[in-house]
């Protein structure tokens, strides 16, 4: 199995560029941890990356904070926590929906709207962020978790 990965300073910094440019989200606070090829932690404990890095070799740590983030071809979407973890901070491939877009969003449905980009785009309802989608030509796709879904009741 992989070992948790901490990434250095400068690799720290080369992911909160990319927040930046993609969502407006300058400052990432904590340690960023990867686990496998695309899941991204954020850690905001009190131990440090030496005494994570002990853990580890002790014994096999799955994971330490909150998953924010998915490396996916060199970019990064966000998961529903890290738009919650960065809402003050979320300014840009925002994606408004309407009531209806909601319930069929949060069914984990595909939205059919056209929206001119081909990107990540944070979801948001109301006040609320709910994720990101993936924008192409004809559609909004859904990375809803099933366990996460509404139900068709």
């Amino acid at each position: 199995m992989r070992r948790l990965k901490i990434y250095s300073k400068k690799e720290h910094k080369e992911i909160e560029k990319k927040l930046e440019q993609k969502y407006g989200i300058s400052k990432v606070t904590g340690l960023i941890m990867r686990r496998g090829e695309e899941r991204l932690f954020l850690y905001t404990g009190n131990l440090t990356h030496e005494e994570i890095k002990i853990f580890e070799k002790i014994s096999q740590i799955e994971r330490a904070g909150t998953y924010f983030a998915r490396i996916v071809r060199d970019e990064i979407r966000l998961s529903i926590e890290g738009t919650h973890l960065f809402k003050d901070q979320i300014t840009k491939n925002i994606f408004e929906l309407n009531d209806l877009q909601f319930q069929d969003w949060m069914r984990g449905q595909e939205l059919h709207i056209q929206t001119g980009k081909k990107d990540f785009l944070v979801m948001k309802y109301k006040y609320d962020f709910i994720g990101c989608g993936k924008a192409s030509a004809e559609k909004i796709s859904n990375f809803v978790p099933k366990n996460r879904r509404f139900k068709n009741n």
